[in-house]
């Protein structure tokens, strides 16, 4: 009886604290958001969210995105298939690599990108000669948001890749099926899920960096600025309620993306449970 009263203990306290730690991280600081963004009037709200600058770093923000979860999406289904499927010196190497946009300040890979192709890189004449510009332009912030989320869908796929093995698919290819058929009919159906969840965490990544966009963007309004930077901009400038309602517009992609990412995971245990 003592431990069945110690272990209830244990749990109803543990339960406490993550809903303390839940509240006071998360809900908090949503409830503060909104309140803010709607303290002078769903006007005031309408007209920050319709503002000229707001578009346009909104259209910057779901191009760069869209722009890298379809690189990413590719290249980490190309390099965990490289990884899992084949033998070869390096591979070791190659997945450490691929962690590296992890492991390293956002900031930090903005100024080796600023490095590699500003003005004082060797390839910045040839740039200009082909009238490339990336530091300080739209291609500077999609590079930097494809390296900050290469990683998510390498990450997830992995994993899945190296527990169905190639028995499956080697046995599809002796009966004669090609590459693509394997890969759709046997393959695809094992990593869908997997797939979709990288393409979620990429999606999520990429609306909300600041660091290595900030140092590469210039802050140029309406040209180079993404909705972070927008938002970092108009509360530098004591614009407080417009920058919690275009805050606000990052919170309900967030709440989207966790409302797609869990019908997913409840989907993805329905099919393992059948």
């Amino acid at each position: 009886m003592g431990k069945k009263k110690e272990s209830k203990l244990v749990k109803y306290l543990l339960i406490g604290i993550s809903i303390l730690f839940l509240f006071v991280m998360l809900v908090l600081p949503l409830f503060v958001v909104v309140t803010e963004a709607l303290k002078k009037g769903w006007q005031v709200y309408v007209e920050a969210v319709t503002d000229s600058f707001t578009i346009a770093a909104l259209m910057l923000t779901l191009k760069a995105t869209v722009i890298a979860v379809l690189c990413n999406t590719v290249l980490g289904l190309c390099a965990a298939w490289a990884v899992t499927r084949f033998q070869f010196k390096g591979k070791k190497f190659l997945t450490t690599l691929i962690d590296v946009p992890v492991t390293v300040s956002p900031i930090i890979a903005g100024l080796i990108y600023l490095l590699v192709f500003g003005k004082q890189s060797i390839l910045y004449p040839y740039l200009q000669k082909a009238n490339i510009q990336i530091v300080f332009a739209v291609p500077g912030i999609i590079l930097a948001t494809v390296f900050v989320t290469f990683p998510f869908g390498f990450r997830e796929l992995l994993p899945v890749l190296e527990s169905i093995g190639t028995d499956e698919e080697e046995a599809a290819a002796l009966m004669g099926a090609k590459g693509w058929t394997i890969f759709s009919k046997i393959t695809f159906p094992h990593i869908k899920w997997a797939l979709l969840y990288g393409i979620v965490l990429c999606t999520a990544r990429a609306m909300g960096e600041f660091g290595a966009v900030s140092v590469l963007s210039g802050h140029l309004r309406g040209l180079t600025n993404t909705l972070p930077l927008h938002v970092e901009i108009l509360f530098n400038e004591f614009q407080y309620v417009p920058a919690f309602a275009v805050s606000s517009i990052l919170v309900i992609m967030a709440i989207i993306l966790l409302v797609i990412r869990s019908i997913m995971e409840y989907k993805g245990k329905k099919e393992e449970e059948a």
